[in-house]
């Protein structure tokens, strides 16, 4: 049987998202496999691979929200903006009390601008920022804006002599927490690392739903890894979803465009212009584009 859907992989420390593609693509003898968004080597947590006919869903599953936990120690700062880089700045003490700590993160929720760190994968003049980095080069870097969505503080340990504070952050694709926590740390009035951080969830995919590599061997060799995969449409649940009747279902399945009145929309959301489309009969046809000006299905992503 061929496998096919996303497959949730607990990434292990010390693994690229390069690194974790070519493991499983070893394990499983399958070329056409993509992950869901990148993670640095050092940090743990949910990564989704996309497998056979599902890497045409990669690009919706990385804008959904991401879930992290993070510790963040305050007190200290290195030129990689987390606790494994070379400290540049270090103060003897520091001082804190819990109503300031809560008052500065939730200033975080909501839209920031943040400067990607030059440990980071961002390109400038075709050169990735941790190439420049490694040869002890700094540029300019403009500011992105992203989101916080919740930033709820999960334990604080302030009487030690560099606090740490644990949280965890709901955020938009492209956060940098590494430099969430420096930014904290500033207005806090102190410079600050990222400690750990674990991805806890790639939208509605989970860290209970992850599998380690010795599962998914084991479960290639039992044949029951299939069943433990997330269905592609399931994995992109937050696009609205439509049905169409027989004969829609034989036009979007040669690729034609389909009409239909507006009142057919209007109980999803009419702003929405990625549907998902199903049979008569429950089965997943693909992603269809709703032109409003004249009311027709247009095919986006088709499943034969």
């Amino acid at each position: 049987m061929t496998l096919e859907g996303i497959l949730p992989v607990w990434k292990p420390a010390g693994f690229t998202s390069h690194d974790v593609v070519a493991k499983v693509r070893r394990i499983l003898s399958i070329k056409r496999i993509g992950h869901t968004g990148t993670l640095d080597p050092q940090v743990t947590g949910v990564l989704p691979l996309c497998i056979g006919r599902a890497t045409r869903m990669v690009e919706y599953i990385q804008e959904l929200p991401k879930e992290y936990e993070a510790v963040l120690r305050i007190g200290l700062s290195t030129d990689t903006e987390d606790i494994t880089g070379t400290v540049l700045e270090e103060v003897p003490l520091v001082s804190l009390d819990e109503s300031q700590v809560r008052k500065v993160l939730e200033s975080f929720v909501g839209d920031i601008e943040q400067i990607p760190p030059m440990f980071s994968a961002v390109k400038v003049d075709g050169k990735r920022l941790y190439e420049l980095a490694r040869e002890g080069k700094e540029v300019e870097r403009k500011a992105r804006k992203a989101t916080i969505h919740e930033l709820e503080i999960l334990e604080l340990n302030l009487d030690q002599k560099h606090p740490e504070i644990r949280f965890r952050a709901v955020c938009s694709k492209g956060t940098y927490i590494r430099t969430l926590c420096v930014d904290i740390g500033k207005v806090l009035g102190y410079p600050a690392v990222m400690e750990s951080l674990i991805r806890t969830s790639t939208g509605n995919i989970r860290k209970e739903q992850c599998l380690t590599f010795e599962q998914i061997v084991q479960m290639k060799e039992e044949g029951s890894l299939q069943q433990h995969m997330i269905p592609m449409d399931i994995a992109i649940s937050h696009i609205p979803s439509i049905a169409l009747t027989d004969q829609e279902t034989v036009h979007s399945l040669q690729g034609k465009k389909i009409a239909l009145a507006a009142n057919r929309v209007a109980h999803a959301d009419a702003s929405q212009t990625i549907f998902r489309a199903y049979s008569p009969d429950e089965r997943f046809l693909g992603l269809f584009e709703w032109k409003s000006t004249s009311h027709v299905l247009v095919p986006a992503k088709v499943f034969l």
